[in-house]
């Protein structure tokens, strides 16, 4: 699913039909990327930003 052209929005991954949320990148040796049409990607996303953000506050207080 992940070579698809048409699931691919620039450099994101976009396809709510394929239940997995990390999916190799169209060059594999690349990596890997999030599938930004499963919900679990943004909420993972949110997680990742909030962990930075409170230990910022942590460390300046």
């Amino acid at each position: 699913m992940s070579k698809n052209p048409n699931n691919w929005k620039g450099i994101f991954y976009v396809n709510s039909k394929d239940p997995r949320i990390i999916v190799p990148k169209i060059n594999p040796s690349f990596g890997w990327t999030l599938n930004f049409g499963h919900k679990v990607s943004y909420v993972g996303i949110l997680l990742i930003i909030l962990i930075i953000v409170v230990y910022q506050v942590l460390i300046y207080m």
